[in-house]
């Protein structure tokens, strides 16, 4: 049968109405949101998990990010010194000294929300105030893959107290590392956002897998959101791979 004109115009007529249809009755089939980092040249495609509702039935919530990492966590070591120093301990020689201090630091290890790495230049340490300012972004980032629908990941923190036998240690291995860290006053820590951890049953299903440039955009907006209540500086830090906070 030969196609005319009124043919393909009848045939593309009703296929737009099928898809329309489909859209309409299916709305999760075209929910695909466009993430544009300003840090980056190239637009990431962020998906929701293959489903449609979060547990309790309600619609996942959208993952936006934040526009520019740089400009959205622009703290300099100079501006989080001041912090450090009004709710920081006086510098710390070793971890003895430290384990001396019980009733200026707390022992930070890993949570149900948040895994503490293998400390090499650093002891796990904090002053009170910056140990809670940790649970709560545990538990915020925990709410927050909730709510977007997203399987349950813990971040990772890699560097906490630093003693001044870390800070000779780290500046033998590189010069240019600051003599006078905010990370000597117990009041700052950092946070990876290259790797984290699947939270998922030993025994049970394995999930499906998550990028990580897709935590890393739910991790940008809860620590955007805890600078804008001004409980914290941040700087976003590219070398070192990780979002350096001091608490206020």
């Amino acid at each position: 049968m030969k196609l005319t004109k009124k043919l393909y115009l009848i045939g593309f007529t009703a296929t737009v109405m099928v898809l329309a249809i489909v859209r309409w009755t299916y709305p999760e089939v075209a929910e695909l949101e466009i993430v544009t980092s300003a840090d980056s040249t190239i637009s990431e495609v962020v998906t929701s998990p293959p489903l449609s509702l979060n547990r309790n039935g309600s619609k996942p919530h959208r993952i936006l990010s934040v526009p520019s990492y740089k400009e959205a966590f622009p703290d300099s070591n100079a501006v989080q010194m001041v912090e450090a120093q009004r709710w920081g301990v006086s510098p710390v020689r070793n971890r003895e000294d430290a384990e001396s201090r019980k009733k200026e630091l707390v022992y930070i290890d890993s949570s149900p929300y948040y895994h503490v790495d293998k400390l090499r230049q650093s002891i796990p340490y904090l002053v009170p105030r910056a140990a809670i300012l940790l649970q709560d972004i545990g538990q915020a980032f925990f709410d927050s893959l909730y709510v977007k629908g997203v399987p349950l990941h813990r971040f990772i923190v890699t560097s906490v107290l630093r003693s001044q036998d870390d800070v000779t240690r780290l500046r033998t291995l590189n010069g240019n590392a600051t003599e006078n860290s905010c990370h000597l006053y117990g009041t700052t820590f950092d946070i990876c956002y290259n790797r984290y951890e699947t939270v998922e049953e030993p025994e049970g299903p394995k999930r499906y897998q998550v990028r990580n440039d897709t935590l890393k955009f739910v991790l940008s907006e809860v620590l955007r959101d805890m600078r804008q209540q001004g409980r914290c500086y941040i700087k976003y830090e590219v070398k070192q791979g990780c979002f350096h906070m001091t608490v206020r």
